[in-house]
Protein backbone atom coordinates (compact mmCIF):
# COMPACT_ATOMS: atom_id res chain seq x y z
CA UNK A 1 0.00 0.00 0.00
CA UNK A 2 1.07 3.28 -1.07
CA UNK A 3 1.94 6.08 2.03
CA UNK A 4 1.64 9.47 1.77
CA UNK A 5 4.01 11.51 3.21
CA UNK A 6 4.77 15.68 4.54
CA UNK A 7 7.82 17.41 6.25
CA UNK A 8 8.47 20.77 6.59
CA UNK A 9 12.30 21.75 6.93
CA UNK A 10 12.07 25.10 8.79
CA UNK A 11 14.37 28.18 8.46
CA UNK A 12 16.49 26.38 11.16
CA UNK A 13 17.12 23.57 9.53
CA UNK A 14 14.67 21.67 11.69
CA UNK A 15 12.73 18.54 9.71
CA UNK A 16 8.98 18.30 11.29
CA UNK A 17 7.00 15.67 9.85
CA UNK A 18 3.31 15.84 9.27
CA UNK A 19 3.74 19.84 10.57
CA UNK A 20 0.22 21.20 11.88
CA UNK A 21 -1.30 24.45 9.71
CA UNK A 22 0.03 26.86 12.88
CA UNK A 23 3.86 25.24 12.50
CA UNK A 24 3.35 26.04 8.24
CA UNK A 25 2.60 29.82 9.41
CA UNK A 26 5.02 30.08 12.01
CA UNK A 27 8.01 28.57 9.37
CA UNK A 28 6.63 31.95 7.30
CA UNK A 29 6.20 34.39 9.72
CA UNK A 30 10.08 33.27 10.31
CA UNK A 31 10.92 33.84 6.91
CA UNK A 32 8.90 36.93 5.77
CA UNK A 33 9.35 39.05 9.36
CA UNK A 34 12.65 37.65 10.84
CA UNK A 35 15.45 39.13 10.71
CA UNK A 36 18.14 36.51 10.91
CA UNK A 37 20.28 34.17 8.29
CA UNK A 38 19.34 30.76 8.02
CA UNK A 39 21.06 27.52 8.95
CA UNK A 40 22.93 27.25 5.99
CA UNK A 41 24.06 31.37 6.61
CA UNK A 42 22.73 32.59 3.84
CA UNK A 43 18.79 33.75 3.08
CA UNK A 44 16.43 32.31 5.45
CA UNK A 45 14.28 29.72 3.31
CA UNK A 46 11.49 27.27 4.30
CA UNK A 47 10.56 23.80 2.04
CA UNK A 48 7.49 22.10 2.29
CA UNK A 49 8.01 18.37 1.01
CA UNK A 50 4.82 16.05 -0.15
CA UNK A 51 4.91 12.35 -1.29
CA UNK A 52 4.45 8.63 -1.75
CA UNK A 53 6.45 5.69 -0.20
CA UNK A 54 6.75 4.35 -3.32
CA UNK A 55 6.91 7.03 -5.45
CA UNK A 56 6.28 10.98 -6.50
CA UNK A 57 7.35 13.93 -4.23
CA UNK A 58 6.65 17.37 -4.96
CA UNK A 59 8.67 20.12 -3.01
CA UNK A 60 7.75 23.86 -2.29
CA UNK A 61 10.51 26.32 -1.22
CA UNK A 62 10.11 29.56 0.33
CA UNK A 63 12.89 32.04 0.46
CA UNK A 64 13.32 35.75 1.89
CA UNK A 65 11.75 38.34 0.24
CA UNK A 66 9.28 36.08 -1.52
CA UNK A 67 10.90 33.98 -4.15
CA UNK A 68 8.84 30.30 -4.29
CA UNK A 69 10.44 27.26 -6.08
CA UNK A 70 8.11 24.55 -7.00
CA UNK A 71 9.41 21.14 -8.16
CA UNK A 72 8.11 17.47 -9.15
CA UNK A 73 10.49 14.95 -9.05
CA UNK A 74 9.99 10.77 -9.46
CA UNK A 75 10.69 10.32 -6.36
CA UNK A 76 11.83 11.25 -2.63
CA UNK A 77 15.65 10.96 -4.14
CA UNK A 78 15.13 13.45 -6.63
CA UNK A 79 16.35 11.01 -9.06
CA UNK A 80 14.26 12.32 -12.11
CA UNK A 81 12.64 15.47 -12.41
CA UNK A 82 9.04 15.73 -13.87
CA UNK A 83 8.72 19.01 -15.09
CA UNK A 84 10.88 22.03 -14.66
CA UNK A 85 11.50 24.03 -12.16
CA UNK A 86 8.99 26.83 -11.80
CA UNK A 87 9.30 30.01 -10.00
CA UNK A 88 7.22 33.08 -8.85
CA UNK A 89 7.67 36.11 -6.21
CA UNK A 90 4.46 36.23 -3.77
CA UNK A 91 3.23 37.26 -0.27
CA UNK A 92 3.19 35.25 2.96
CA UNK A 93 -0.43 34.61 2.36
CA UNK A 94 -0.48 33.46 -0.95
CA UNK A 95 2.82 31.23 0.06
CA UNK A 96 0.45 30.19 2.90
CA UNK A 97 -1.71 29.09 0.23
CA UNK A 98 0.31 27.27 -1.81
CA UNK A 99 1.30 25.22 1.15
CA UNK A 100 -1.97 25.10 2.78
CA UNK A 101 -2.78 23.42 -1.07
CA UNK A 102 0.07 21.25 -0.89
CA UNK A 103 -1.28 20.05 2.84
CA UNK A 104 -4.12 19.09 0.93
CA UNK A 105 -2.47 16.99 -1.43
CA UNK A 106 -4.07 19.71 -4.31
CA UNK A 107 -0.76 19.58 -6.80
CA UNK A 108 -3.53 20.20 -9.82
CA UNK A 109 -3.99 23.61 -8.03
CA UNK A 110 -0.52 24.61 -7.49
CA UNK A 111 0.24 23.57 -11.15
CA UNK A 112 -2.51 26.33 -12.13
CA UNK A 113 -0.69 28.94 -10.53
CA UNK A 114 1.03 31.92 -12.56
CA UNK A 115 4.72 30.33 -12.56
CA UNK A 116 7.84 31.46 -14.37
CA UNK A 117 9.64 28.60 -15.75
Amino acid sequence: MTHAWMELTRPDGRNVPAPTDAQLAAALSEIYEGDGAGADGGAPSAVLRFGYDDGLMYQLEVVRGGAIRFEEWSDRDCEIALASPRSMSAGKEDALQLWQWMAQRQVAKIRDQQWQE
